[in-house]
Parts: structure tokens; sequence; C-alpha cells
């Protein structure tokens, strides 16, 4: 098999068909190998249109699938000043590319394996900017705020106030909202007077972060 084929192939066939069209995310996918932030049972899988199982590092995690990587860090509109909070590391592959996008990002992972794995997979790649973390930041993270934009790698039903929060003004957040099987991806922009509007982006069906936001129960 010719690896460099099949990225090619995912590039033109499954990314750019989904509207990413920014030239400067797109050759990131050529640097940066997606299939060396998997198990190596897995590298098979790394570049198709799927969520890529981590199995055996973790048994319920998967990285989303490369189509989606690549259009939310294309619509943040990174320009290479910010400071990122991204919520949930998983492979550190999505850190890796928010990270070569912005000039800091500080990752939160409640799994120490994938902390751990996370951190081998950055080393190797050489991307020095992030900051890992073990614990739970599903309502943010207070300790390095406030950020310029924050990344939800799992839905929510509701989005955190105390994230929203932990935004600068003209932050970003992105997050995906809903409850299976009807989920949106959004960000959400916190202007200078505290104002937030948020954009939807698609429809989409990914697993909740581990202790995820609900909405309040309706009472009677």
């Amino acid at each position: 098999m010719n690896i460099e084929q099949v990225r090619f192939n995912m590039v033109e066939q499954q990314i750019r068909t989904w509207d990413v069209l920014d030239t400067d995310v797109l050759d990131l996918l050529h640097v940066l190998k997606r299939e060396t932030f998997v198990p190596t049972q897995q590298r098979e899988f790394a570049l198709m249109d799927i969520e890529t199982p981590l199995t055996p590092v973790s048994r319920t995690e998967k990285m989303w699938s490369p189509r989606m990587e690549a259009r939310i860090v294309q619509d943040l509109g990174l320009t290479g000043g910010e400071h990122v909070l991204e919520v949930g590391t998983g492979s550190g592959y999505l850190t890796a590319l928010l990270a070569s996008r912005s000039a800091k990002v500080t990752s939160i992972e409640i799994d120490p394996a994938l902390t751990a794995f996370a951190a081998d997979n950055l080393k190797r790649a050489k991307i020095a900017n992030v900051s890992l973390h073990t614990g739970d930041a599903s309502h943010g993270f207070a300790g390095a705020a406030p950020y310029d934009v924050i990344v939800f790698t799992g839905s929510m039903e509701v989005i955190p106030e105390a994230a929203i929060a932990q935004l600068k003004a003209g932050g970003k957040l992105f997050a995906i909202v809903g409850k299976a099987p009807t989920m949106h991806a959004k960000i959400l922009k916190k202007a200078a007077d505290g104002v937030v509007t948020e954009r939807t982006l698609f429809e989409t069906q990914v697993a909740p972060l581990t202790n995820a936001a609900k909405a309040p129960a309706f009472v009677f």
C-alpha cells in the first residue's frame, strides 16, 4: 500500500468534498501523519472516513473522522496567536492540528492512559507548544483561563456557562450540542460586551463527553 497515495485520496475525496478548502489546513494533513497517532493495531483504519478506535489504549474512545477534524480546524479560523483549550485530548492528533495553527494549546484528558499516549505521540511529532493535563474539564479549566478558543471533543446537552466565562472577549467555543440522534456542531463567539452569538455548522453525532453538562430536567 502506498500510504501517501491513500493520504492524498483522503484529502481530495473525503475532506475537500466536505467544504474544507483552506490550503494551509489541507497541507497540514500531509505534514502531520494521522496514522502515527493511533495504536499500531488501528493504523490501517487511520485514513478512512470513520471514527478511528483507540483500542487497546482505550476501550471506548474514538478519534473524530478526518473530515471532521479538518473542518473544525478550518472553521475556527486560527491565526497563530491563540491560546486554545482542548477538552478531551484523545490520541493527540486534533491537539497537534490545533497546536500547529496557534500559539499554545492546553489540553485536558480524563483518562490517564490517553494522556500518556497523546504525550508520546506529540513528542514524536515534535509538537512542543502543548500543555497536557489529566483531569475533568467538562465545564472548562479555570487553571489556565482565559482562552481565545475552547474546543470540546465530546458532545453535551448544553454548553456550560463556566466554560463561556473562561473565553476572552472575541473568543470562540466549539461544541457538539444535543442528544442522540440529533446533535449539532456549533461555534459560539463572545463579543467584547459579553454577548454570545452562535453559528450552527452541521448535524453530527459523537459520544458524550464524560461528565458533560446536561439540560435541566423539566418539572411539571
